[in-house]
Formats: structure tokens, C-alpha cells, sequence
């Protein structure tokens, strides 16, 4: 037998296909995996002892926001080791309806404009899922795949016109996603709760699922509302994934503020009914009770409408203030008000880059602080960064996070918001959290299930061929971890703390994290995604 790179060897192996776990030796050659028999004795250039430790797959982030940490800050660096040292080895972005392409260069500038108020500065925007790819993926350690987002779409070729698109631009912006998908892009993605995704009916997000669907690719939507009307956006989502063909992705799956708490013993139940009827349906989740999003998503949709420099001139009109007032005190048809079912107090700055002493901070103690009151403060917040602001929201259940975390049909996502300040430690800690906190302390999944949900679930979903499972010929990406001390170091106060346990992560066989350490091996890129094969289109 040809000399291995590498043996890791005595470990107990959980394969990432849900089956039990069993002792076996991983061999590494050429950056593919070989199993081996327990204690084979292969010659090996490196060898590994994994006595008394588990073997996985390397974990999938299936809803992350990271598409654009490219760059040698310091700042950058630490936001990308993040996932990392829990033992993420692929991060799927493009999420939320935002991607940083395929913008059209006659509309860079206004696109750039809503890319800098998600992701941050700097603001870029690409042509296409080829120079996208090109920019993000030249230094990375771990891989990248991004999905396609309908807000992105719609702001190149409609802008943030309140109105429905019409037929000619409805075809625009799917020849666009066309395009994206053909060159390897996963999937497309809704944000229908965000400017300009909110402005679109369903009819136009079934004509650009059906693309999708055309690309045996998943349609993956964050819901048109996930708090007091989150079982009808949640039929929506149904409705189009039935009408276009496509496999339904349902991201970060919730049922926020006070008046739907309890309300997932019907959406799980919902989900599983529309499997059971033949729609390919899962959803994601993350571990934790507080979400995060942009502050401007706080206030009423129309705030936004026509873009981010026209919101900020209109912030600074007390008539302005005056109707966000009101509407967040009375609501609106159709708008998902998060303030209006939770409360300031509830809303925690995580970002602002130039004011950083308000970062940690209630908007509600903040504005209690200036003497003014929330709405102004928000306002002139959001004014002097430029709309660049990110909050925390604390606005879920710990009963209803359960229920999604144990259900068979969720996976684990970290719907990392990588930006500067205090991030939601989610993007740091929510692997590690699972199988610590989840899945040791609690007991609410096996360690079986757990990796499974982070491995060979996410790789089917989302078409990474040959990726998520210990099989042989397999891209050797996995993990080394010891269960008995797993667990989560990131928190509210200190977001980017790493986790303990994980002893070794390596992509496409590279060791990537050694103990504390990460290495210099910078093995990932930006995954192009094929086309799946007819038979597994559409059907769970």
C-alpha cells in the first residue's frame, strides 16, 4: 500500500450518516480520505493518536453572512478564525437575500450601498460568481460556498422601488441567477422581511425558484415575517417551493417575540405534513435565544425603501421620527415590527464601528443615557455610522429553540454576522454549543444525531459533493474532538472567546487547528457547486 500523509489513529469515528459511532483508523492520502481498520498500523509521513477522542466530519455553517472577510486586518483575521477553531471547514453565505453578486456594473454603486449596510465597509460588489469567487477565496483555510440573494437581484435591476417587478425584470434578474447557478453558485435566498426583498410579491419569487429548481438547487428564505405571522409567511415559503419544484430550505427557523412564543409545536408539525405530501423541506437553526440582524431592519420597511443614502437624509426629519413612532406603536400589514413585540430594552448594539462605547449596550439604556428618546437615538445612531449598525435581539424561547434543535429535519447553522465590536457569540460558539452544552449536559440529541445535523445533512442539502461524510475518497475535512470537554467559550461579553475540546480541524487534510494553535496552511476556496442530477431534485 502506498505510504499515507497522515493516520489518525485509535479514535472512535461518528461518520456524519447518523450511524453509530465506531473505532476505526482515518487515513489521509492527497487530501481524500481512507478508513482503515482499528489500529491498522499504516505507515503514515504523520501520525495522530486519537485515543479517547471522536473523529467527524468537518463541520458545515449552512447560514453564515461571511461573504466578504476577505482581507489581512487584524480585525478580519480574528472574525475568520472564529469557525474555525470549533471546527467549521465549509461556511455557505449569500444568505438572507443579500450577496455581494452578480451586480452589474451600470448598478454597482446603488447595490454596493445595501452590500455595505449588511456586511459592512469595505462595500464590494462583483459581476459575477467567478470574480466573486476569485476575491474571497485566495488566502482562506477553510472553504466557502455562497447562495444567490433575491434582495441583491431585485436592487440591480429594480432598485428599492416599492412595487411589484414587472415581467421583463422579473426575467433579468432570473437570467442573472441563471448565470450565478450555472457557474457554481448553491442555491438562491430570501430575505422577505429586508429592503428591497420586502417589496416582492410571491409571484416573483416562484419564477426565480423555478430557476433554482431548474439547477436541482435549494430554495433557502429567512420567512416574510417570523414573529406574530410566522405560520402564513411560513405557507408563502410552502407555496412557492411547491409551485416552482424546488427543495425548501427554511433559514434559522424561530417563532420570535412574546406573541408567538410556542407557536414551533405547529410550524415542526407544518414541516413535517409538507414532507410527508412530497416537498423536499428542511430548516436550520442556531443555539441560542437572541437573534441578530441591521438596526435599520428595526424600523419600518418603507424607512428603507428607497435606499440607504435616502434613508439616512429622511432619519434626520422629525416627521420622519414622528411616523416611525407610531408605526412601530401600531404595526403594519405585512411587517414583521420586533420592537413593537419585544422593546427596546430587549435590543443590545453589537456593532458600530465609529462609536464603539455604545457596542454591548440596550438601545433603550443608551437613549435613557442621552436623556432622548429610543426612536431619535436610533435615528441619529444609524446616521453617524453611515446605517452601518448591528444589533443582538433577544427576542425567542429556550422551549422553542429545543423543539428545532431536536427535530429530524433541522440542521446547525451560526447565522454569523462577522463584523468588528461584539458580535452574537453564535459565530464563535454555536457548534461548540451543540455538542457541549445540547447534546452533553442536556441530552436533548446523541452525538450521533448532533454530528449528522452538522455533516452528511448539510452536505445533501446543499449538493457539496463528496464532502460531510468519512467515506472513502471523501475530501478529507474533519474534525478531532474530545466529548467529555467540548464546550462553547464565546459570550455576549466576550463574543470571540474559542471553545475547548476541539483538539484538531483539517481541510482537504491539511491541519488547519492543532491544539491552540492555528497553522499557516490556507487550504480553502470558494466552492463552485454542480448542478444536481434529475432524480434528486425536488423530492425529500
Amino acid at each position: 500500500m502506498t505510504r499515507l500523509d497522515l493516520l489518525i489513529t485509535g479514535g472512535t469515528i461518528v461518520d456524519g450518516t447518523g450511524s453509530p459511532a465506531r473505532t476505526a483508523d482515518v487515513g489521509v492520502r492527497d487530501g481524500r480520505l481512507l478508513l482503515l481498520p482499528a489500529r491498522s498500523g499504516s505507515a503514515a509521513a504523520d501520525v495522530l493518536d486519537a485515543d479517547g477522542l471522536v473523529v467527524t466530519p468537518g463541520f458545515i455553517d449552512v447560514h453564515t453572512h461571511s461573504d466578504l472577510l476577505a482581507g489581512h486586518d487584524e480585525q478580519r483575521e480574528a472574525l475568520r478564525l472564529a469557525p474555525l477553531r470549533q471546527g467549521v471547514t465549509t461556511e455557505i453565505c449569500g444568505n438572507c437575500g443579500i450577496s455581494p453578486f452578480p451586480v452589474p456594473a451600470q448598478r454597482a454603486e446603488t447595490v454596493r450601498e445595501l452590500v455595505g449596510a449588511t456586511f459592512g465597509p469595505p462595500a464590494a460588489t462583483y459581476p459575477s460568481f467567478a470574480e466573486f469567487a476569485a476575491a474571497q477565496g485566495a488566502a482562506r483555510r477553510n472553504h466557502l460556498a455562497a447562495l444567490v440573494g433575491h434582495g441583491t437581484l431585485r436592487a440591480a435591476v429594480v432598485g428599492f422601488a416599492q412595487r411589484r417587478a414587472t415581467a421583463d425584470e422579473v426575467q433579468r434578474m432570473c437570467d442573472l441567477l441563471d448565470e450565478a447557478l450555472t457557474a457554481g453558485a448553491a442555491g438562491l435566498s430570501t430575505g422577505l422581511i429586508y429592503s428591497p426583498g420586502v417589496n416582492a410579491g410571491t409571484d416573483e419569487v416562484i419564477a426565480l425558484a423555478r430557476v433554482a429548481a431548474a439547477h436541482g438547487k435549494p430554495y433557502v428564505t429567512h420567512l416574510r415575517d417570523e414573529m406574530s405571522q410566522v405560520e402564513s409567511a411560513l405557507e408563502e415559503a410552502i407555496e412557492i417551493a411547491t409551485a416552482a419544484g424546488a427543495a425548501l430550505q427554511v433559514s434559522h427557523h424561530k417563532t420570535a417575540g412574546r406573541h408567538s412564543w410556542g407557536a414551533t409545536v405547529r410550524t415542526l408539525d407544518r414541516l413535517e405534513r409538507a414532507r410527508a405530501d412530497g416537498l423536499d423541506i428542511r430548516c436550520d437553526v442556531y443555539p441560542y435565544t437572541a437573534g441578530s440582524t441591521a438596526l435599520h431592519a428595526m424600523l419600518p420597511p418603507w424607512v428603507i425603501a428607497d435606499g440607504v443614502p435616502a434613508m439616512l437624509a429622511a432619519l434626520a426629519d422629525p416627521t420622519v421620527r414622528d411616523r416611525i413612532r407610531a408605526d412601530l406603536a401600531a404595526g403594519l400589514p405585512g411587517w414583521e415590527n420586533t420592537v413593537g413585540n419585544g422593546g427596546w430594552d430587549l435590543i443590545r448594539v453589537a456593532s458600530a464601528p465609529t462609536s464603539p462605547a455604545v457596542e454591548g449596550h440596550t438601545v433603550a439604556d443608551l437613549a435613557a443615557a442621552r436623556g432622548v428618546d429610543p426612536v431619535d437615538y436610533v435615528c441619529d445612531l444609524l446616521a453617524a455610522e453611515a446605517g452601518n449598525v448591528t444589533i443582538i435581539s433577544h427576542s425567542m424561547r429556550e422551549d422553542d429553540v429545543r423543539r428545532v434543535l431536536a427535530s429530524p429535519l433541522s440542521m446547525i447553522c451560526s447565522d454569523g454576522v462577522p463584523k468588528p465590536g461584539r458580535p452574537h457569540p453564535r459565530w464563535a460558539g454555536s457548534f461548540a454549543r451543540v455538542l457541549g452544552h445540547y447534546v452533553r449536559d442536556v441530552g436533548l440529541l446523541s452525538l450521533t444525531e448532533a454530528v449528522h445535523k452538522m455533516t452528511g445533512l448539510p452536505a445533501r442539502r446543499f449538493g457539496l459533493h463528496e464532502r460531510g461524510l468519512l467515506a472513502d475518497g471523501y475530501a478529507a475535512d474533519l474534525v478531532i474532538l474530545d466529548p467529555a470537554e467540548t464546550v462553547d467559550g464565546a459570550t455576549y461579553d466576550e463574543p470571540l472567546a474559542p471553545p475547548r475540546g476541539i483538539r484538531h480541524v483539517l481541510v482537504d487534510g491539511r491541519v488547519v487547528v492543532d491544539g491552540d494553535r492555528v497553522t499557516d496552511a490556507r487550504p480553502g476556496r470558494v466552492l463552485a457547486v454542480p448542478d444536481r442530477e434529475p432524480a434528486l431534485r425536488g423530492r425529500p
